[in-house]
């Protein structure tokens, strides 16, 4: 199968979104379908006002018909709702062909977090540019949940897989140690954005040392007021495998993921987890005895430095790209086969 994805986010970006699709092209292509990606990085771009990391693609309308057409897909998935995404999704309606999208960032919610306004107003958008799809993909059951109260339809679940090879424990205790900070380490990966909360990590009252890797808007300002953190910037491939295998325990302060992505890395590493009891933790974690997920972050902190590595790395073994990219398929596939019999 022909398969075009169309996304405001690829790289050089780093963050889940990037790379969940750039592990989901890999395995497509290992089980013999065609795959391309059409980013940002095809186009003249422009810096996302208030997070110049994103560029926005500003010739989309013009470009983008042409480019898929010669693609020739049999199938269609949008996965961001910005300029490409809706380009992508105005040139498909108007060939009365389907396509598929997916719900990945809570859009919504970070605006609200930003300029204050009503998360419910800009769900209503989110969904009406959803809603010509034939399959809506999103990574939680709870997730599910959370857009079928704010009024979508055709919610399809597409789970998320971790590379176990490139995510595993520490080989011994002395390659833990290459950071040289007090322990217990306790660490946070992600965007240093307002929408990730992590202020409200750096706040809290713990012993031994805070870890942030990442980079984003905040950076700068964060690291300045809280200078006994220590800030390593963005990492990839083994050398974010190896700061994860450092820390004693990972803490998510974000309320708004629809996964977590960094979550199940992490455990991968033998990490437990710390966390709030919102969409993303409570999906990853579960009932399984491998994070502590808890109104107040401080005391899941503190509790989840008592539990097993070796259960963190046997529960993120259950997170399979095999079964990730099945789901997938069946969500390309299945809106395909309606369109047939329409």
């Amino acid at each position: 199968m022909r398969i075009l994805i169309v996304s405001d986010a690829w790289v050089p970006q780093i963050n889940g979104v990037v790379r969940t699709y750039q592990r989901m092209c890999e395995e497509l292509m290992a089980r013999g379908h065609t795959v391309a990606v059409i980013g940002p990085d095809r186009f003249r771009t422009i810096p996302c006002p208030s997070y110049p990391e994103i560029r926005l693609a500003v010739d989309a309308w013009y470009k983008l018909g042409s480019m898929m057409a010669a693609f020739k897909p049999d199938a269609v998935h949008i996965a961001t709702e910005g300029p490409l995404g809706l380009a992508a999704r105005r040139w498909r309606r108007r060939q009365g062909a389907p396509f598929t999208t997916s719900f990945h960032t809570r859009f919504p919610d970070y605006l609200e977090a930003r300029t204050r306004i009503p998360a419910a107003w800009t769900y209503r958008w989110i969904r009406r540019f959803h809603a010509p799809a034939q399959r809506v993909m999103v990574p939680t059951p709870s997730m599910r949940e959370t857009l079928r109260g704010h009024g979508f339809d055709n919610l399809h679940l597409w789970g998320r897989g971790v590379d176990t090879a490139l995510f595993h424990p520490a080989r011994s205790a002395k390659d833990r140690d290459f950071l040289n900070l007090p322990r217990p380490i306790f660490t946070c990966v992600g965007r240093v954005a307002v929408e990730k909360n992590i202020r409200a990590f750096l706040d809290l009252d713990l012993p031994g040392s805070k870890l942030i890797v990442g980079d984003g808007p905040q950076r700068a300002e964060l690291a300045k007021k809280y200078p006994n953190a220590r800030f390593v910037g963005a990492k990839i491939g083994a050398d974010l495998a190896r700061h994860y295998q450092a820390a004693d325990v990972f803490v998510f302060p974000s309320k708004t993921d629809t996964f977590g992505l960094v979550l199940v890395e992490a455990l991968a590493c033998g990490v437990p987890v710390a966390a709030y009891p919102v969409t993303g933790p409570l999906d990853v974690i579960g009932n399984a005895d491998v994070g502590r997920l808890d109104a107040d972050l401080g005391r899941a902190a503190r509790a989840a430095l008592t539990l097993s590595r070796s259960a963190c790395r046997a529960h993120a073994l259950t997170y399979s790209w095999d079964r990730s990219v099945d789901q997938f398929l069946e969500g390309l596939t299945g809106a395909r086969l309606e369109k047939q019999a329409a």
